[in-house]
C-alpha cells in the first residue's frame, strides 16, 4: 500500500488557547492513539491535504520530532460552515498486529451487460479488509467482464490473498442494471404486445359476432323453408283428405 510522510511537532499544551492559536496559524492539532501512550502533535494545514482529500488509502509515516510511527487516518473533525479541518486522529499501527482499513475498489474489464445496453454501477466504492501492513495491497481489483445485464458481483463472491473482508456478504459491489432507455423500450415493446393481442381479440370477437349473425340468418331462412314446406304439405294432406271424403260419400 502506498505510504505518505507526515511531519509533525510534539505540542507542549494542550488546551483551548493553544488551540486556537494553533488554528489561527493555520495548523492542525492532532493525536496519535494505540500506542502505550497517546501522542499529542500538530503540523501545518497543507501537510494534510493530499492524505485527505484523495480517493485514495495511504498508511502513513509520522516522523514526530525525530521519531518515527506507523500509522493510519483514525478521524477527522471538520468545521461545520467552512469544512476546513479542525482536528485529525492517527492509529498507530504495527507489522506483527493485523488491521481493520477500509480499501478503494478498482473494477477491470468491459462488462457483457453493457454491450447488451445495460448501466454499471459501483456500489461500494471501499470495502472494509482485516490483515496485517504488509498484505495491504493499493486497491481491490474485481474483474466485470463476466457481468451481463441484470446480474451482480457480491461481497461474498470475492477472495483476496491474505485478506479477510468484513462487510456483509449479501451486499452488492458492482452490478450491471438495465439503462433508463432499455427500460423505455421494453416497456413500448410489452405495450404493442398487449395492443396486438387486443386488436386480435377484437378481431376475433367481431368475426364471431358476423358468424353468428351469419348463422342466424340462415337458421331463419332454413326454418322459414321449413315452415313453407310443413303448411304445402298440411294443404296437400287437406286436400287428399277430401278427396277421400267425396269418393265415399259416393
Amino acid at each position: 500500500m502506498k505510504s505518505l510522510e507526515i511531519k509533525g511537532i510534539i505540542r507542549e499544551t494542550t488546551g483551548k488557547k493553544d488551540t486556537k492559536k494553533l488554528r489561527k496559524e493555520n495548523n492542525i492539532p492532532c493525536v496519535l492513539y494505540g500506542g502505550k501512550e497517546n501522542i499529542h502533535f500538530t503540523d501545518h494545514h497543507n501537510s494534510f491535504l493530499k492524505l485527505v482529500y484523495s480517493p485514495n488509502v495511504y498508511t502513513l509515516k509520522l516522523n514526530i520530532d525525530g521519531k518515527q510511527y506507523n500509522a493510519m487516518l483514525h478521524d477527522i473533525q471538520f468545521h461545520p460552515v467552512s469544512d476546513k479541518i479542525l482536528h485529525i486522529d492517527f492509529l498507530e499501527i504495527f507489522e506483527d498486529k493485523k488491521i481493520i482499513i477500509q480499501i478503494p475498489v478498482k473494477l477491470i474489464g468491459f462488462a457483457k451487460g453493457i454491450q447488451e445496453g445495460g448501466k454499471q454501477r459501483l456500489e461500494i466504492r471501499k470495502l472494509k479488509v482485516c490483515a496485517f501492513l504488509k498484505d495491504l495491497p493499493d486497491t481491490l481489483d474485481i474483474n466485470v467482464e463476466n457481468l451481463s445485464l441484470g446480474e451482480s458481483i457480491k461481497v461474498g463472491e470475492l477472495s483476496f490473498d491474505n485478506l479477510e473482508l468484513l462487510d456483509s456478504k449479501n451486499e452488492d459491489v458492482v452490478s450491471v442494471k438495465i439503462a433508463r432507455v432499455a427500460k423505455g423500450m421494453e416497456i413500448v415493446e410489452e405495450v404493442k404486445e398487449v395492443e396486438e393481442v387486443e386488436e386480435e381479440e377484437v378481431e376475433g370477437e367481431e368475426k364471431e359476432k358476423v358468424e353468428g349473425k351469419e348463422g342466424e340468418e340462415k337458421e331463419a331462412k332454413e326454418g322459414g323453408k321449413s315452415k313453407d314446406e310443413k303448411a304445402k304439405g298440411t294443404e296437400k294432406s287437406k286436400e287428399k283428405e277430401g278427396k277421400e271424403d267425396s269418393r265415399s260419400k259416393k
